[in-house]
Protein backbone atom coordinates (compact mmCIF):
# COMPACT_ATOMS: atom_id res chain seq x y z
CA UNK A 1 0.00 0.00 0.00
CA UNK A 2 2.86 2.39 0.78
CA UNK A 3 4.38 1.77 -2.66
CA UNK A 4 1.01 2.56 -4.28
CA UNK A 5 0.46 5.77 -2.33
CA UNK A 6 3.97 7.20 -2.51
CA UNK A 7 4.27 6.10 -6.13
CA UNK A 8 1.03 7.88 -7.00
CA UNK A 9 2.30 11.19 -5.64
CA UNK A 10 5.70 10.80 -7.33
CA UNK A 11 4.31 9.74 -10.72
CA UNK A 12 1.75 12.57 -10.82
CA UNK A 13 4.51 15.05 -9.93
CA UNK A 14 7.28 13.78 -12.25
CA UNK A 15 5.42 12.92 -15.48
CA UNK A 16 4.20 16.50 -16.07
CA UNK A 17 7.84 17.47 -16.73
CA UNK A 18 7.63 15.37 -19.91
CA UNK A 19 4.27 16.75 -21.04
CA UNK A 20 4.65 20.17 -22.66
CA UNK A 21 1.76 22.45 -21.83
CA UNK A 22 0.58 20.42 -18.86
CA UNK A 23 -0.09 22.44 -15.71
CA UNK A 24 0.17 20.70 -12.34
CA UNK A 25 -1.92 23.46 -10.80
CA UNK A 26 -4.66 23.63 -13.43
CA UNK A 27 -4.99 20.11 -14.85
CA UNK A 28 -6.22 16.95 -13.19
CA UNK A 29 -3.97 13.94 -12.72
CA UNK A 30 -6.18 11.91 -15.08
CA UNK A 31 -5.30 14.28 -17.93
CA UNK A 32 -1.84 12.67 -17.98
CA UNK A 33 -3.50 9.63 -19.55
CA UNK A 34 -5.47 11.38 -22.28
CA UNK A 35 -5.04 10.13 -25.89
CA UNK A 36 -2.79 13.08 -26.84
CA UNK A 37 -0.51 12.80 -23.80
CA UNK A 38 3.13 11.89 -24.54
CA UNK A 39 3.27 10.06 -21.19
CA UNK A 40 -0.02 8.24 -21.63
CA UNK A 41 1.41 4.71 -21.80
CA UNK A 42 3.61 5.11 -18.72
CA UNK A 43 0.79 6.75 -16.77
CA UNK A 44 -1.80 4.12 -17.65
CA UNK A 45 0.53 1.23 -16.83
CA UNK A 46 1.27 2.83 -13.47
CA UNK A 47 -2.44 3.32 -12.71
CA UNK A 48 -3.02 -0.39 -13.33
CA UNK A 49 -0.10 -1.31 -11.08
CA UNK A 50 -1.28 1.11 -8.41
CA UNK A 51 -4.77 -0.34 -8.40
CA UNK A 52 -3.43 -3.89 -8.11
CA UNK A 53 -1.10 -2.87 -5.25
CA UNK A 54 -4.04 -1.42 -3.34
CA UNK A 55 -6.03 -4.62 -3.89
CA UNK A 56 -3.11 -6.77 -2.74
CA UNK A 57 -2.85 -4.73 0.47
CA UNK A 58 -6.46 -5.33 1.52
CA UNK A 59 -5.89 -8.67 3.34
CA UNK A 60 -3.15 -7.13 5.52
CA UNK A 61 -5.25 -4.03 6.26
CA UNK A 62 -8.27 -6.14 7.15
CA UNK A 63 -6.21 -8.50 9.29
CA UNK A 64 -4.88 -5.58 11.35
CA UNK A 65 -8.29 -4.12 12.18
CA UNK A 66 -10.76 -7.01 11.94
CA UNK A 67 -10.21 -7.86 15.61
CA UNK A 68 -10.82 -4.22 16.59
CA UNK A 69 -14.09 -3.76 14.71
CA UNK A 70 -15.08 -6.21 11.94
CA UNK A 71 -17.77 -3.88 10.60
CA UNK A 72 -15.48 -0.86 10.29
CA UNK A 73 -12.66 -3.00 8.90
CA UNK A 74 -14.95 -4.41 6.20
CA UNK A 75 -16.28 -0.93 5.35
CA UNK A 76 -12.82 0.66 5.09
CA UNK A 77 -11.53 -2.30 3.05
CA UNK A 78 -14.50 -2.05 0.68
CA UNK A 79 -13.88 1.69 0.21
CA UNK A 80 -10.24 1.00 -0.67
CA UNK A 81 -11.32 -1.68 -3.17
CA UNK A 82 -13.73 0.72 -4.90
CA UNK A 83 -10.99 3.37 -5.07
CA UNK A 84 -8.48 0.87 -6.46
CA UNK A 85 -10.88 -0.23 -9.19
CA UNK A 86 -12.79 2.98 -9.93
CA UNK A 87 -10.08 5.61 -9.58
CA UNK A 88 -7.01 3.56 -10.57
CA UNK A 89 -7.71 0.52 -12.75
CA UNK A 90 -10.59 2.18 -14.64
CA UNK A 91 -8.25 5.10 -15.40
CA UNK A 92 -5.96 2.69 -17.23
CA UNK A 93 -8.67 1.45 -19.58
CA UNK A 94 -11.04 4.45 -19.78
CA UNK A 95 -9.21 7.73 -20.29
CA UNK A 96 -10.43 11.30 -20.25
CA UNK A 97 -9.79 13.64 -23.18
CA UNK A 98 -7.38 16.56 -23.12
CA UNK A 99 -10.35 18.94 -23.22
CA UNK A 100 -13.30 18.50 -20.86
CA UNK A 101 -15.59 19.62 -23.66
CA UNK A 102 -14.86 16.34 -25.47
CA UNK A 103 -17.12 13.79 -23.80
CA UNK A 104 -16.97 10.12 -24.79
CA UNK A 105 -18.27 6.88 -23.32
CA UNK A 106 -14.77 6.20 -21.98
CA UNK A 107 -14.55 9.60 -20.29
CA UNK A 108 -18.00 9.10 -18.72
CA UNK A 109 -17.01 5.71 -17.31
CA UNK A 110 -13.74 7.18 -16.08
CA UNK A 111 -15.55 10.12 -14.48
CA UNK A 112 -18.07 7.94 -12.68
CA UNK A 113 -15.40 5.54 -11.40
CA UNK A 114 -13.13 8.34 -10.22
CA UNK A 115 -15.88 10.29 -8.47
CA UNK A 116 -17.22 7.26 -6.60
CA UNK A 117 -13.71 6.03 -5.79
CA UNK A 118 -12.50 9.39 -4.47
CA UNK A 119 -15.64 10.06 -2.47
CA UNK A 120 -15.46 6.71 -0.69
CA UNK A 121 -11.70 6.78 -0.14
CA UNK A 122 -12.13 10.24 1.40
CA UNK A 123 -13.68 8.54 4.43
CA UNK A 124 -10.92 5.93 4.86
CA UNK A 125 -8.86 8.30 7.08
CA UNK A 126 -11.93 8.85 9.26
CA UNK A 127 -12.59 5.12 9.58
CA UNK A 128 -8.94 4.33 10.30
CA UNK A 129 -8.96 7.12 12.86
CA UNK A 130 -11.87 5.54 14.68
CA UNK A 131 -10.22 2.12 14.44
CA UNK A 132 -6.98 3.56 15.82
CA UNK A 133 -8.76 5.08 18.82
CA UNK A 134 -10.54 1.78 19.42
CA UNK A 135 -7.16 0.05 19.29
CA UNK A 136 -5.68 2.47 21.86
CA UNK A 137 -3.49 4.16 19.23
CA UNK A 138 -4.37 7.75 20.08
CA UNK A 139 -1.54 9.42 18.15
CA UNK A 140 -2.50 7.58 14.96
CA UNK A 141 -6.15 8.34 15.61
CA UNK A 142 -5.53 12.08 15.94
CA UNK A 143 -3.39 12.08 12.79
CA UNK A 144 -6.13 10.29 10.84
CA UNK A 145 -8.90 12.64 11.97
CA UNK A 146 -6.86 15.78 11.26
CA UNK A 147 -5.94 14.46 7.81
CA UNK A 148 -9.59 13.61 7.14
CA UNK A 149 -10.67 17.19 7.89
CA UNK A 150 -7.88 18.70 5.78
CA UNK A 151 -8.49 16.32 2.86
CA UNK A 152 -12.20 17.17 3.03
CA UNK A 153 -11.34 20.86 2.58
CA UNK A 154 -9.12 20.15 -0.42
CA UNK A 155 -11.74 17.84 -1.92
CA UNK A 156 -14.31 20.64 -1.64
CA UNK A 157 -11.90 23.05 -3.36
CA UNK A 158 -11.26 20.43 -6.06
CA UNK A 159 -15.00 20.14 -6.76
CA UNK A 160 -15.50 23.92 -6.67
CA UNK A 161 -12.59 24.54 -9.07
CA UNK A 162 -14.67 23.16 -11.93
CA UNK A 163 -17.51 25.64 -11.38
CA UNK A 164 -17.80 28.63 -13.80
CA UNK A 165 -18.21 31.14 -10.98
CA UNK A 166 -14.74 30.34 -9.62
CA UNK A 167 -12.81 30.40 -12.91
CA UNK A 168 -11.20 33.78 -12.16
CA UNK A 169 -10.27 33.05 -8.56
CA UNK A 170 -7.53 31.15 -6.72
CA UNK A 171 -10.01 28.26 -6.41
CA UNK A 172 -9.47 27.50 -10.09
CA UNK A 173 -6.50 25.20 -9.38
CA UNK A 174 -8.00 21.77 -9.95
CA UNK A 175 -4.71 19.89 -10.22
CA UNK A 176 -3.25 21.45 -7.07
CA UNK A 177 -6.31 20.67 -4.92
CA UNK A 178 -6.49 17.10 -6.23
CA UNK A 179 -2.86 16.42 -5.39
CA UNK A 180 -3.14 17.94 -1.91
CA UNK A 181 -6.35 15.98 -1.36
CA UNK A 182 -4.50 12.75 -2.20
CA UNK A 183 -1.57 13.61 0.07
CA UNK A 184 -3.82 14.00 3.10
CA UNK A 185 -5.96 10.98 2.22
CA UNK A 186 -2.83 8.85 1.93
CA UNK A 187 -0.88 10.27 4.88
CA UNK A 188 -2.79 8.40 7.64
CA UNK A 189 -2.28 5.06 5.89
CA UNK A 190 1.42 5.83 5.37
CA UNK A 191 1.78 6.66 9.08
CA UNK A 192 -0.06 3.48 10.08
CA UNK A 193 2.06 1.39 7.69
CA UNK A 194 5.27 2.82 9.14
CA UNK A 195 3.97 2.27 12.67
CA UNK A 196 3.15 -1.35 11.89
CA UNK A 197 6.58 -1.94 10.36
CA UNK A 198 8.24 -0.77 13.57
CA UNK A 199 6.40 -3.57 15.36
CA UNK A 200 8.08 -6.21 13.18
Amino acid sequence: MMIAMIGDILVSSVLPAFYKGYSIRKMSISALGNPKSPVRTIFNIWMLIEGLLFLLSIPAFFRIYSMVSPALAVTASAFIVVFAVGACIFTCFFSVNESKEQVTVASKIHGAGSVIGFMLFLFVPLLTGILSFKNAESANGICCIVCFVVSLVFFALFVMSDKPEFQDSFINNEGLWQRLNLVFMYLPLVVISITRMTYL
